[in-house]
């Protein structure tokens, strides 16, 4: 994943996309190569990517979004700095998206740069989450995203988790759904996202092929006890 110079996540809410946007974005500038997260997520969130704006700049990750009074607004704020970074080739861009069809209309007015950009649309899947939890509703959502963003779904990462609670049985059948949606939209299941302890065992099981995408929890509830954890470099587990 992360391998295209622009690379959208996309989901519903509670999909976990913000999560996996931030540690893809960490693991880019860890390779040395210059990084910007885009925080285009206007759908009221719990999760954001600005939230964690002073520890990713740290880790020399730019966040570009709103700030001031306008860091929690529910509003579509597109900054022109968006704009600049969606042409400029000298360095990667991932952008987190807005959680459903309301949300990628931002992206939808960004058609006009994205064009010729050849831009990856990442669609996280958690069928543990209400507005997810079939095959049929996963697919509807992915058609609406992709009429709202005037974007084609390049790719599904399965992130399946009931947190804490998150057994490897779980993520097996999250992923055996996510790879029936992605049959239906005509893509690849590039990912299945998983803690980083946990992927381990998936990674060490007989599996589809795909790659594992050990994650460590960054962006936090505001409701929550801030955890500055940090993505740990390392080897990326395949399934076999």
């Amino acid at each position: 994943m992360f391998e295209r110079r622009i690379t959208i996540v996309v989901g519903h809410f509670g999909s976990g996309k913000t999560e996996i946007a931030v540690n893809g974005a960490v693991r880019i500038a860890e390779g040395g190569v210059p990084v910007s997260l885009i925080d285009l997520d206007v759908v009221k969130p719990y999760f954001r990517t600005r939230e964690a704006r002073e520890l990713l700049c740290g880790l020399k990750v730019e966040v570009v979004a709103p700030d001031g009074e306008n860091a929690t607004a529910d509003l579509p704020i597109v900054l022109p700095r968006v704009r600049t970074l969606c042409r400029d080739t000298s360095r990667k861009v991932v952008v987190d998206a807005g959680g459903d069809d309301t949300g990628a209309r931002v992206l939808g007015s960004l058609s006009d740069v994205l064009a010729g950009q050849d831009p990856d649309l990442l669609l996280v899947l958690n069928f543990r989450r209400p507005f997810t939890p079939d095959v049929r509703s996963a697919v509807a959502m992915a058609r609406e995203i992709e009429a709202a963003a005037r974007l084609k779904v390049t790719g599904i990462v399965s992130n399946t988790h009931l947190m804490a609670e998150t057994t490897a049985d779980i993520v097996r059948d999250g992923l055996r759904m996510a790879r029936e949606v992605a049959d239906v939209l005509g893509v690849q299941v590039r990912a299945v996202a998983v803690e980083e302890g946990l992927g381990r065992v998936i990674a060490a099981a007989e599996g589809p092929g795909c790659e594992v995408f050990p994650l460590r929890r960054i962006v936090q509830p505001p409701f929550g006890t801030p955890r500055l954890g940090v993505p740990r470099s390392g080897p990326l587990f395949v399934l076999r």
